[in-house]
């Protein structure tokens, strides 16, 4: 039931919840310090992703909703992020803590846990 805004043109970094947890671990352990990006290794717009999940979850194709109709409905905060998010970057994780992703990519994580 949640629709494609726009063009769905903002992208979305996932992780996934045992992925999140291996990084805490990690950072913890080595006592690191600074901010890490913690996502997996694929950022994607949301025109990818959500069909993507729908299928995955046995669920319908998501409907498009025009930006100006959402902003109307949800706010300028949501489909700011369905229109302009930007995706982030594991490099410094995977570089300074040694993080393997279980899940490197959402379409695996998605998939698996879905089924």
């Amino acid at each position: 039931m949640f629709p494609l805004v726009g063009g769905g043109t903002g992208y979305f970094s996932w992780v996934h919840l045992d992925d999140a947890a291996s990084a805490t671990v990690l950072a913890e352990e080595q006592q690191a310090k600074g901010v890490f990006n913690i996502v997996d290794d694929e950022p994607a717009p949301v025109s990818q992703w959500l069909p993507y999940l729908a299928e995955c979850a046995g669920a319908k194709p998501p409907r498009r909703l025009p930006a100006r109709l959402a902003r109307r409905l949800a706010g300028d905060m949501v489909v700011g992020m369905m229109t302009e998010g930007r995706g982030f970057s594991n490099v410094k994780a995977k570089r300074e803590l040694g993080w393997e992703l279980r899940y490197p990519s959402w379409r695996e994580g998605f998939k698996k846990e879905l089924a």
